[in-house]
Order: C-alpha cells, then structure tokens, then sequence
C-alpha cells in the first residue's frame, strides 16, 4: 500500500498525542500551529479517519488515536534504532548539549558525571545549570534534566537511571532530647527540617512503610525551612531537628554514626530519572549522554542501578 506519511507525520502526530494541545507541540517543535494543523489533518485525510477529537477548550484522542498513538510510537522507536546504526559509523558527535539539575545533587553526583563524559565526547560543550527548582525545558532550552522524584509531566519523556529513596533521619544530640519515635504522626510533636526544593510540596511528608506497604501523609512543620537540601542537612547533624532525604546524600552520615535512622521502616520512592523535551533519537548528544549516565549510576555504590530500563513517553 502506498501511503503519503513520514517520520516526520509522526513525529509531529505524537508530540501532539503527548501534550494534547496543538499550540504547545508548535512551540516545542519549533514551527507554526497552522503547520501542525495542516499536517494531522493530512494524516487524518490519508487514515480516513478522525485522530483528536478538538474543541475550543481541549484535545484529546479519538479511539483510532490512541491505536494510532501506539503504532507511532513503534515507528519511532525504529527509526530511533536505525539511527543508532548509522551514528555509530558517522564521526563524533558535537555541539552544545544543556542540562540541568538540583543544587547539591549537582555539586556531589552529576558534576563528576559530566566530567567523565566531557573527557570522552570533547567535541560536545557542556552547559551545566544547577537550581533548586523545576525549569520549563523548552522554554529555557533545556536539553535533559537529570531529576529526583517520580512525578514528571507527561509532555517530557524519561529514563529511569537509578533507584533512589528518601528516610528519616536526626542526629543523635537531637534524639537524646526529645521523645522516642513509635509512629508517623508524632512527627507533629518533633523539630522537622523542612525542604522547599524543586517541585516537591513544601511540608508535606508522603512515606510508605516496607513492612506494610501502607502510605502515610504527615503535614510536618518546624522552625527552620529551607529551599537548599546541603543547608537542611548541615542543620540535621548540628542537632537541629528530624529531616527527609535522599539516602544517596545521608548514607555517609549514618555510616560514620553522625546521624541515626528516625522510623526505619518508612521510606519515601525518589527514583533518579533523565527527563528530556524530544526522543533520543532526535539527538545523538542526549543520547551519548543517557547513556553515559546509565553506565555512571550502575557503577556508583552510593546509588542502586535501575533493575531494567524504564522510560516513560507519555
């Protein structure tokens, strides 16, 4: 059968599948709305068939969509793997790759990262912004954002690259002094260090216990708040108050005794995941440098590799 579609139909067709919204998968890909509706439309002409259902206040896919959606992506994927092929006989690769990241995440885990990949791919400039707060990645032009938590947008795609978890933790100055921990809710009547970093809401603690599976919420409050995970844990071992975070960041801590576990069988899931704005295939750079990452993570003690590659593209 002869078909007039292209890698490109579905690129566009499943950027629009992604973000639901014509305007935005414009932005993202750099062209006009007006071209995105002139290529769907093509698309729907040539499927005879109708893909989103549209109205003045949403988008959303039609059931031969969805199939659609699904069929695109596999295409993708194939056009992905064939690209691989032919970029591994090709010099290489060069250009400016951006990425981005949590302060101290930065400072003491992906900043050694890149600079091992730096060393290997000299020929891609590096540009390495670290803040504690989630940035639009078109919007600042970002390439890939190498990220701590679960929660992403479905308009990124993501890579899990490794296993990561958050526990409770005090110094053991500040135990000494204060009641005896048996339950989640009486945090309440503790010193919590509270963080406001990146995305997370501020104070509200989400744990779930190993033993049990089950999830406790506890609004927690306390007198010192921070948005800087280096400051809240510099105060956790001067005797300050109970904190939750990464275990990446507080193995060394309960190692040397400085800080000691607070309800050892509650933890909260803080994957570490390399979110980007396009699929790998799209950039031979991103894709160097997942892989990369990859490869670092499942070779660094202090973090757990990822058991099996997890993506997410939706």
């Amino acid at each position: 059968m002869n078909t007039k579609l292209s890698i490109e139909d579905f690129r566009i067709f499943c950027t629009v599948a992604r973000m639901l919204h014509f305007s935005h998968a414009a932005q993202f890909l750099g062209v006009t709305p007006g071209y995105i509706s002139k290529r769907i439309l093509a698309m729907e002409t040539e499927l005879n068939c109708r893909l989103f259902h549209r109205s003045t206040r949403q988008v959303t896919l039609t059931e031969q969509g969805e199939r659609a959606y699904e069929l695109g992506m596999r295409i993708l994927d194939n056009a992905e793997e064939l690209h691989d092929e032919i970029m591994a006989t090709q010099n290489e690769p060069r250009g400016v790759l951006r990425i981005s990241t949590s302060i101290g995440f930065g400072r003491k885990i992906v900043a050694g990262a890149l600079g091992e990949f730096s060393s290997r791919y000299p020929g891609i400039e590096l540009r390495l912004n670290v803040v504690d707060q989630v940035l639009d990645l078109a919007k600042n032009k970002i390439d890939l954002d190498i990220r701590i938590g679960d929660e992403i947008s479905p308009h990124y795609i993501a890579r899990k690259l490794a296993n990561n978890y958050r526990v409770l933790c005090a110094a053991p100055s500040y135990l000494a002094n204060m009641p005896a921990l048996t339950e989640p809710q009486q945090l309440l009547a503790h010193h919590c260090l509270v963080i406001k970093e990146r995305d997370h809401p501020i104070g509200l603690w989400k744990m779930t216990s190993t033993s049990t599976g089950q999830t406790y919420n506890v609004k927690v409050r306390g007198p010192l708040v921070t948005n800087n995970g280096e400051i809240a844990v510099a105060w956790a071992l001067a005797g300050r108050g109970i904190i939750l975070r990464s275990i990446w960041d507080v193995m060394p801590h309960l190692k040397d005794g400085a800080l000691k576990l607070v309800l050892p069988d509650l933890r909260q899931e803080a994957n570490i995941w390399a979110v980007y704005p396009e699929r790998l295939s799209s950039s031979a750079k991103i894709k160097l440098c997942v892989q990369h990452l990859e490869n670092f993570f499942s070779g660094n003690g202090s973090l757990a590799p990822a058991k099996k590659r997890q993506s997410l593209s939706s």
